[in-house]
C-alpha cells in the first residue's frame, strides 16, 4: 500500500521512532524522575506527589514486593483501583522489581475478577477497599496469596486522610463490610518497604511489562502480552505525533479515564511522566458537576477522554464557564468520536479535538490525527511513527486506496500475544507480525484514515450493509438527542433492521422526529425501524456504550 500520508505529515512529526532510545520502562521512568526531580507528578484530592516521592515511594513498594512477599521477577501483581495517588506508585514499584502488572478493573464483578485473577495467576493484589468485598468473595480459589489494602484517603495528609476515609465508610457507606484477616494496609507496606534494599533487576525490552485484559464484551476475556519494548515504542510514538505542541516540564493534563485502562495508561500515565508533566487524577468522573469544580481549580492545558465524556462535558451547563485558555491538546479515544461532540466541544473551547485510534493488542496507539488538522473531519488520522497500516479483504489481499477492508497494523507496540492463548494468537497475529484488528475503515487520497465499524457490529438490511457508527453519527446531530446506539435486530422483510437506543434532551422528542431527521441523511435501507427511548445506555467503566448489551436485550 502506499504511503501519502507521509507528505502530509505536520512539520517537527517524525515518520519514525527509536525504539531502543530505553531499555524498559523503568529505564523511562528513572530518567524522568532524575530530571524532573522536585516538580509535581500526580494530584489527586488536593494532595500533590512530586517526581522524587513518586521514586522514593515506587522503590519502597518495590522493596516490599521483592523482599516482604518474596516475588520474584515476572511474577503477576494485580492492581484494582480507581484513580489515586496510590495507583502510579504501585505501577511504577511493580515495574520496577522486574514484575508484570495485571490492571483490573475495580467494578468487575466476582465471577469476572475471579477468572482475571486465575488467568493471570496473580500471586499478590493491590485493592482499594470500597471493593475488598468482591475480593473476598473469590480470593481462596485463586492463587493470589497476598493482599495490600488501602482507603480512598490513604495518601492524603493526616486529617484530611481520617476525613475521607470515615465519610467514605460510615457516610456515604461505599465500603461494604469485608473479612481479608491477612491484608496489609498500603501504608504499611510502603513504611515497612522504605527499611528494605531494593535490587533492581536486569529487565531487556522483551520482558513482559502488562497482562492488560481486553474488556470481555465479546467471549472471555484475555490478557494482552505487552513487552516494555512494546510500551516504550507506543509512548515514543505519542510523543512523536504531539510533542511539537507539549512544553517539556511544563504541562497539566486531565486524566479523568481510569489509569487502568489502557488509553490512560500509555497516553496520560507513561507519556506524560516521560514528559514531566503534572498529572491531575480524576477519581470518579461521571460526577460531572465535581468534575468541572476540579477542572475551575487549575489552568489545564491537555484533556483526553471519550466521547460520552465529552458528550455528557459539553451538555453541563457549567462546562461553558471554565477557563479553556491554556488548553492546546484535546485527545479522544477509546471509541468514535461523533461529529456532533466534535464540533460542539470545539466551538466552546475554541480548541480541537483530535480523535485517535487504537486497540489493547497495540499498547494501544495506532494512528492519531496531526495537531494542525483544520477541524474536525471524521478521520482516526495518519499512522503514528513507524507504524504501517494495510487494508485487506477477507482473504488477506491488501485493498487499493479508497476501498472498505478490515485495517491491519505492523509495529514495535503489537503485543507479544495472548497470554496462555497460542490458538487465538495465531488468529490475529501472522508470522510476519501483522496484527489484524477486527476493525473496517479506508484510507483516502491525503493519507486519512477513517473507521466504518466493528466486523461484528455491521448490520445486514437487504443484503447492505449498514454500520452503527454511520446512523449513530446522524441521529446525534439532531439536537434533542443526547446519547444514541444502533444495532442490528431480525427483521423478517430484510434479514436485518436497524434499531436506535436513544437518550433525549427532551420528552417532546418523538420517533417521528427522528425519522424524519435521518432520511434527510440517510438512504432508506439505513433509516432506523425501530426506535427506543431510555434514561441511559449501558456502559463500560471508562464510558464505552455496550452495544453487545443492548443486542442481547432485543434477543431476550
Amino acid at each position: 500500500m502506499n504511503q501519502p500520508w507521509l507528505d502530509n505529515l505536520p512539520e517537527n512529526v517524525p515518520a519514525e521512532i527509536d525504539a531502543t532510545q530505553y531499555s524498559s520502562l523503568v529505564d523511562l521512568f528513572e530518567t524522568a524522575v532524575t530530571k524532573y526531580s522536585d516538580a509535581p507528578a500526580f494530584m489527586n484530592m488536593g494532595a500533590t506527589v512530586t517526581y522524587r516521592k513518586l521514586e522514593e515511594r515506587s522503590r519502597a513498594f518495590a522493596a516490599y514486593l521483592q523482599n516482604d512477599l518474596g516475588l520474584q521477577k515476572g511474577d503477576r501483581v494485580a492492581l484494582m483501583m480507581p484513580n489515586l495517588l496510590q495507583y502510579p506508585i504501585a505501577l511504577f514499584g511493580v515495574l520496577r522489581a522486574g514484575m508484570i502488572v495485571v490492571n483490573v478493573n475495580p467494578l468487575y464483578t466476582p465471577r469476572e475478577l475471579q477468572h482475571q485473577l486465575n488467568d493471570s495467576g496473580a500471586k499478590a493484589i493491590v485493592v482499594v477497599s470500597n471493593f475488598a468485598s468482591t475480593l473476598e468473595k473469590v480470593v481462596d480459589d485463586t492463587p493470589v496469596e497476598s493482599v495490600i489494602i488501602t482507603g480512598l484517603g490513604d495518601l492524603l495528609s493526616t486529617p484530611k486522610r481520617t476525613l475521607v476515609n470515615f465519610v467514605v465508610k460510615y457516610i456515604k457507606k461505599l465500603v461494604p463490610k469485608y473479612s481479608l484477616p491477612h491484608a496489609l494496609s498500603f501504608r504499611q507496606a510502603l513504611s515497612a518497604g522504605r527499611r528494605m534494599q531494593y535490587i533492581k533487576p536486569e529487565i531487556v525490552p522483551d520482558d513482559l511489562a502488562f497482562l492488560q485484559y481486553t474488556g470481555g464484551t465479546t467471549g472471555v476475556s484475555k490478557g494482552a502480552m505487552l513487552s516494555h519494548k512494546n510500551v516504550v515504542s507506543n509512548v515514543l510514538q505519542a510523543s512523536g505525533a504531539y510533542s511539537p505542541v507539549l512544553d517539556d516540564g511544563n504541562e497539566l493534563v486531565v486524566t479523568a479515564l481510569p489509569l487502568y485502562h489502557i488509553f490512560a495508561l500509555t497516553v496520560n500515565c507513561m507519556l506524560f511522566v516521560h514528559k514531566g508533566s503534572k498529572n491531575l487524577l480524576i477519581t470518579n468522573p461521571r460526577d460531572i458537576p465535581a468534575f468541572i469544580d476540579e477542572l475551575n481549580k487549575y489552568k489545564f492545558t491537555v484533556l483526553t477522554g471519550v466521547n460520552t465524556l465529552f458528550n455528557a462535558l459539553i451538555n453541563h451547563e457549567r462546562f461553558k464557564f471554565i477557563d479553556f485558555s491554556g488548553l492546546k491538546l484535546s485527545i479522544g479515544g477509546g471509541m468514535a468520536v461523533q461529529r456532533a461532540v466534535a464540533e460542539k466541544y470545539q466551538e466552546m473551547t475554541q480548541t480541537r479535538l483530535l480523535e485517535g485510534y487504537g486497540l489493547t493488542e497495540a499498547s494501544p496507539l495506532v494512528t492519531c490525527c496531526p495537531y494542525d488538522l483544520d477541524g474536525y473531519n471524521g478521520a482516526i488520522g495518519f499512522p503514528a511513527p513507524s507504524t504501517i497500516i494495510e487494508i485487506r479483504d477477507d482473504a488477506g489481499n491488501v485493498l487499493p486506496q479508497g476501498e472498505i477492508g478490515e485495517l491491519c497494523v505492523k509495529g514495535p507496540q503489537v503485543m507479544h500475544g495472548y497470554w496462555q492463548r497460542e490458538e487465538e494468537t495465531k488468529a490475529v497475529i501472522d508470522k510476519e507480525g501483522w496484527l489484524s484488528t477486527g476493525d473496517i475503515g479506508y484510507m483516502d487520497e491525503k493519507g486519512f484514515f477513517f473507521i466504518v465499524d466493528r466486523k461484528k457490529d455491521m448490520i445486514l438490511v437487504s443484503g447492505f450493509n449498514v454500520f452503527p457508527n454511520e446512523i449513530e453519527d446522524v441521529v446525534a446531530l439532531h439536537p434533542k438527542v443526547v446519547e444514541v446506539a444502533a444495532v442490528g435486530v431480525p427483521y423478517e422483510a430484510s434479514g436485518e433492521a436497524v434499531k436506535i437506543f436513544v437518550v433525549s434532551k427532551s420528552k417532546k422528542l418523538t420517533e417521528k422526529d427522528i425519522i424524519k431527521h435521518c432520511r434527510i441523511h440517510l438512504t432508506g435501507y439505513k433509516v432506523p425501524k425501530f426506535i427506543e427511548f431510555r434514561d441511559e445506555l449501558p456502559k463500560t467503566n471508562v464510558g464505552k456504550i455496550l452495544r453487545r448489551e443492548l443486542r442481547d436485550e432485543v434477543k431476550a
